[in-house]
């Protein structure tokens, strides 16, 4: 069996301007190929996140009948597993492998292989801590064009690469819970043996027994573990004190203070907090988003073609738009070439024409007689239709080398 490779970028928070310099810097570095490697293809990977994260919210149902507090991140992921379930489905059904070979690939750096727009688009959202607005997305988009031109195909599906990212990060926070809820299981179980046994005996600890509970402390500490059966103990009041003391001495035998430990577990949970709530309501806010308003305003071809001289381009409605727009995407799929080159040569042939004639309109060119034309300024060579004369000449040569075949037989 083949295992796909993972995608992982590693950020910290920049603000709008370092993020869009960011996103000038690696255009420049990215050299581009064909396509992507199929083992770069995303949607099994993301499979296998959403079973991490479902079996993440089952550990959070099961510790809420017991009693077990929820960690705040958890708290996300009960309210919302469903949004995350529904857009896993609709990824899964729009992104096929063929579809994903379809962007170019990068063919070099360390996501060599990898489709161009799934790499930019997890840059973004590890810079943003997940955090998409509409209109900083636009601009994200725009400050990487300064320095290279996305296609049509990468600008319509940037959204569906976003959320691929978060679904990977909302994963990664789902770890960490599950961690934090293991840890604080092993510690109501603690609790339960130590404090609230009934046996009395048992519950008046020797200096041995103090000494093998601090061995048992000591071993595989973990600090949400500390956090957590600090708040339990100090809940039994006195009857919990003797063993938050010899938690206290064994924690300060690791080097640090029961109080610094709360502290960094309480600044890393509303890290994570803050974390899953930004993939969450950012996921909710990309599939409102009207993608043809980013396209359209970004776009360099769409730029071109509303320059047509005709006038006609602009009076047309959205679908004849993006009929234009997928012949340009065609030709470029056809010819290597990219699509703004190709727009600026058609708008070039229809600048030559005077503005009545339907030559001076830049459709021409993109879907009519004018097609070749521009195939020519490509420089790209292409099997055409043959007029009647073409087909008469081709007719008659065909059979004056017949007569000349057979009478050289029959010599």
């Amino acid at each position: 069996m083949k295992i796909n490779k993972v995608l992982k970028i590693n950020g910290t928070l920049l603000d709008k301007n370092q993020l869009e310099n960011h996103l000038q810097k690696i255009a420049s570095s990215h050299n581009l190929t064909n396509q992507p490697q199929k083992e770069t293809y995303p949607v099994p990977q993301m499979l296998e996140n959403f079973k991490v994260i479902e079996q993440v919210y089952n550990l959070l149902n099961e510790h809420l009948k017991l009693g077990i507090s929820i960690h705040p991140a958890g708290e996300w992921l009960l309210d919302n597993l469903y949004i995350i379930e529904e857009t896993v489905k609709q990824i899964e059904k729009e992104l096929t492998l063929k579809k994903y070979t379809n962007f170019v690939g990068l063919a070099s750096g360390p996501y060599q292989g990898f489709a161009r727009i799934y790499v930019l688009a997890t840059e973004m959202v590890a810079y943003t801590d997940n955090k998409i607005e509409r209109k900083d997305l636009e601009d994200y988009l725009a400050s990487y064009q300064t320095k290279k031109t996305l296609s049509m195909e990468e600008i319509w599906n940037i959204g569906i690469f976003l959320q691929i990212a978060m679904i990977e990060n909302i994963r990664e926070i789902c770890e960490k819970i599950y961690c934090c809820q293991i840890q604080k299981y092993k510690a109501e179980s603690m609790v339960e043996r130590l404090v609230e046994n009934k046996e009395k005996a048992e519950q008046n600890f020797k200096a041995n027994e103090v000494k093998k509970l601090e061995r048992d402390l000591f071993k595989d500490m973990k600090y949400p573990f500390i956090e957590y059966l600090s708040y339990v103990l100090k809940r039994y009041g006195k009857k919990g004190y003797s063993y938050l003391k010899v938690l206290e001495e064994t924690v300060e035998m690791m080097g640090t203070t029961v109080s610094e430990v709360i502290q960094k577990e309480h600044f890393d949970i509303a890290v994570r907090k803050v974390s899953i709530g930004n993939s969450i309501t950012s996921i909710k806010k990309i599939q409102r988003i009207n993608f043809l308003e980013i396209f359209e305003k970004i776009n360099g071809v769409e730029e071109i073609l509303k320059q047509d001289p005709s006038g006609v381009y602009e009076k047309m409605d959205d679908k004849t738009k993006e009929y234009y727009r997928n012949k340009i995407k065609e030709m470029a799929k056809k010819t290597k070439i990219s699509e703004i080159y190709i727009a600026k040569k058609a708008l070039e042939l229809a600048n030559k024409v005077e503005r009545t004639v339907k030559q001076s309109h830049i459709g021409y060119y993109l879907i009519d007689k004018g097609m070749n034309e521009l195939y020519d300024v490509l420089q790209y060579k292409t099997s055409r239709p043959m007029n009647p004369k073409d087909k008469t000449r081709a007719y008659l040569l065909g059979i004056i080398a017949l007569t000349v075949l057979l009478s050289i037989r029959n010599q």
